[in-house]
């Protein structure tokens, strides 16, 4: 079967005095029947291709689901009365959520069957619920187009009643003021899906007359409401890239006017917590790149009144807070690696929870109570599975609630090696990369290894621990992480040292752990597979504009890949908010250096390896028309007979496809490409 061969239709852009040509520009049209049939053709073309892999997706897939406890559940937590928890049941996509009033021995109260609720839809998603202080009344946000455009509904939870009005384009979080009938929530804007404004609703009325209550008017910042553990606040954040801003309001009050904490200051970061009569403060202030922690009273929270509890240390990353009655535990990065610090308030404990792994990912999680000595977190690594252990502070005994199980009888740790690796950038620069194998693998450069990355945001990617990944394990691949700059593997540095102008560090670091890999004898170019998706969709764009040579095949998931395009238009989600991040193109040396490395732009005559492409017609955040026109151009323009391959998603996003199981037969196919360049 031919692929695909899309129509050119010239579009000119002129920035610059640089006349750039974009002949696919017209696939943007949404409404355009062409443009669907286009996206259908593609689609048609990538079924007929892989139809000899079928039975191995199916293979797969049978694979990865036996390995999934079908009927789970989560660890329960108490808060305000209730025992919460989440339930699956046997062939169901959906979770189910309960509560159990006082003890576990009560009855279950199902608060939502998303089952039932996503009958008939082809996408679903319910984002979050709050419940408010009485325990009668819920606020959820539901997704049944995969937008990110939340509708808000409200359930009488001692009635089953859901009352018959709906609230639209929101981001689908909401949170109850302390008097059980007022509602807060964030509104996105219907084009940009820039969360925007913040509005407070009575129990009952109409939304039509809800009062807007903050209008974050710059559009580089998106702002978003919640309230703080300790109950005693409802707090607006608004943040961009390098600046944050908070308001906070009596729980108690709810119709008084919010007051800011500390006004916005470019370049200004900080996070709130409250205790007692204080606000702990997470910040860079004075220059703290790697933050500390700094403490002020209720009543003067401007920064001149911010005393330091926690001073800034160059070489640890603080990453986060925990508030408890009696402790303050402290989440922090350190040489790449997460460490938990509990400290008693009346300073009388201080100390670490001990973690001896070189590879590992351990974070807080469910810590809803307040007044409570244990701590709850949770620990995995690339070859051990996830288990949420409760900790308690003041006497050190620990307790797993919950080991991830892998079914099937045949997983066993011991049979799996991990290892951290230093490659050396052409700067100089070590990066670190985590892996897993197999015992019994020999370092002789016949190995097949997926390398993954991401390199932006300042988001890492930690060695988690993946039951899907195991098919790929057990066949003989070597799983690699490279953590390259514009992540905060290694602190903040690692992240603004791979940004704005400083962008190909995040490139030239995924590169070179290519070649370190490769000189290692873990594998070869003839065997080493690469893979990212959104930000990491543009990174292994421009590594194969680059480097093609050094790899067999890759993966970009919803590609980020029309850089200079995209950024240039304001109407598209996320832009504006996005030029602290890339750079502002309507200046010409971001223009020129984002030019430079667009994966979309610099697509040139050249072999390229094997590419397996995905998108989501309905995507919010990376446009399915970016990947499309990428397959586009590269159809016109390599000079391999490689397989290229454009698989949309015609009824999800940015997320792919919303149910459990549907989204691990995307997973096999994306493993299918891979072990069927095996043999090519």
């Amino acid at each position: 079967m031919k692929p695909p061969k899309a129509k050119k239709i010239p579009h000119i852009f002129n920035e610059f005095g640089n006349k750039r040509v974009d002949n696919y520009y017209w696939l943007r049209e949404r409404e355009n029947p062409e443009v669907i049939a286009y996206l259908e053709a593609e689609n048609a073309y990538y079924k007929a291709e892989t139809v000899h892999t079928q039975a191995l997706q199916d293979t797969l897939f049978a694979e990865m689901k036996a390995r999934i406890k079908e009927d789970d559940s989560s660890v329960p937590y108490y808060y305000n009365g209730y025992w919460y928890r989440t339930r699956y049941e046997v062939g169901k996509d959906y979770p189910i959520y309960l509560r159990q009033r006082e003890t576990l021995e009560t009855p279950e109260e199902v608060l939502f069957d998303c089952n039932a609720m996503a009958k008939g839809k082809a996408y679903f998603q319910l984002d979050s619920f709050a419940v408010s202080d009485d325990n009668q009344w819920a606020v959820y946000g539901v997704d049944t187009v995969s937008r990110r455009q939340y509708t808000l509904q409200i359930k009488n939870l001692s009635t089953g009643e859901v009352l018959p009005y709906q609230i639209k384009n929101t981001n689908g979080q909401a949170v109850w003021a302390a008097d059980n009938r007022t509602i807060f929530y964030a509104k996105n804007h219907t084009k940009t899906l820039r969360t925007y404004k913040i509005y407070r609703h009575t129990l009952g009325t109409d939304p039509k007359n809800d009062v807007l209550v903050f209008w974050e008017k710059d559009d580089t910042f998106d702002t978003y409401v919640y309230r703080e553990k300790s109950r005693k606040y409802i707090v607006i954040g608004s943040e961009s890239t390098l600046t944050s801003e908070y308001q906070i309001l009596n729980a108690y009050t709810p119709q008084e006017s919010f007051k800011v904490f500390q006004p916005r200051i470019r370049g200004l970061e900080y996070d709130i917590a409250h205790y007692e009569d204080f606000f702990y403060i997470l910040t860079n202030k004075d220059g703290a790149t790697n933050f500390k922690l700094m403490c002020t009273p209720e009543a003067t929270t401007e920064q001149e009144h911010w005393q330091e509890v926690i001073a800034h240390r160059p070489e640890v990353r603080l990453n986060d807070i925990e508030i408890f009655k009696e402790y303050l535990v402290i989440e922090e990065v350190y040489n790449g690696l997460e460490r938990i610090q509990i400290r008693s308030w009346d300073g009388s404990v201080c100390y670490y929870l001990p973690f001896e792994s070189e590879t590992y990912t351990a974070y807080t999680t469910q810590n809803v109570a307040f007044d409570t000595e244990w701590l709850r977190y949770n620990y995995q690594s690339l070859a051990t599975p996830a288990s949420i252990i409760e900790y308690n502070m003041r006497t050190g005994e620990q307790r797993v609630l919950k080991e991830q199980e892998i079914l099937g009888g045949t997983f066993c740790k011991e049979n799996y090696i991990e290892e951290r690796l230093w490659a050396t950038a052409p700067d100089g620069t070590k990066v670190p990369i985590s892996l897993v194998y197999r015992k019994g693998i020999e370092k002789n450069g016949a190995n097949p290894l997926l390398l993954y990355g991401y390199g932006a945001y300042g988001v890492t990617i930690n060695p988690y621990f993946s039951t899907t990944r195991l098919s790929l394990l057990d066949r003989g691949f070597i799983y690699a992480i490279a953590h390259i700059r514009g992540g905060e593997y290694l602190g903040r540095n690692w992240y603004e040292d791979g940004k704005l102008l400083k962008k190909k560090h995040t490139f030239d670091d995924f590169i070179a752990c290519s070649r370190y890999l490769i000189n290692q004898q873990y594998t070869s170019p003839s065997h080493l597979y690469a893979e990212g998706g959104s930000a990491g969709g543009l990174l292994i764009g421009a590594v194969i504009n680059e480097s093609p040579e050094l790899y067999k095949a890759v993966i970009a998931s919803v590609p980020f890949v029309d850089v200079v395009t995209t950024m240039l238009d304001e109407s598209i989600p996320l832009t504006t908010g996005e030029y602290d991040e890339w750079g502002n193109p309507n200046e010409k040396e971001y223009y020129e250096y984002m030019l430079s490395y667009s994966p979309y732009d610099q697509v040139r005559r050249q072999a390229y390896p094997a590419i397996y492409v995905s998108a989501g017609l309905h995507d919010s955040q990376v446009q399915y028309w970016e990947p499309a026109k990428w397959v586009a151009k590269l159809r016109e323009l390599k000079t391999d007979n490689h397989p290229l391959y454009l698989d949309t998603n015609m009824e999800a996003g940015h997320g792919g496809a919303s149910g459990r199981f549907e989204a691990l037969k995307e997973t096999a196919k994306e493993y299918a490409f891979l072990i069927s360049q095996l043999a090519d």
